[in-house]
């Protein structure tokens, strides 16, 4: 799945245009290394994303088919402590 839309699912960023214009800029990185949205994710890599004054890291555990519910898009990462 393409890292823009994984980052929409997942509820991390709120729009697929935010998504795309974050990734842009150059303030989301996978796996330490700037991503750009086409970035093809796989389970097991970290996305650390510097948005809104905010630095959060996380660990995609599964990569959904399609969309997701609300309850369920919390389940598609995990938290990582910095």
């Amino acid at each position: 799945m393409r890292l823009d839309k994984f980052l929409k699912v997942s509820r991390l960023i709120k729009r697929r245009t935010v998504a795309n214009d974050v990734s842009d800029q150059g303030r989301v990185l996978v796996n330490n290394n700037a991503a750009k949205p086409s970035k093809q994710l796989k389970e097991g890599d970290i996305i650390t994303i510097e948005h809104f004054n905010k630095k959060v890291s996380v660990k995609v555990v599964k990569i959904p088919t399609g969309n997701v519910s609300v309850q369920e898009s919390s389940t598609l990462y995990e938290e990582i402590k910095q």
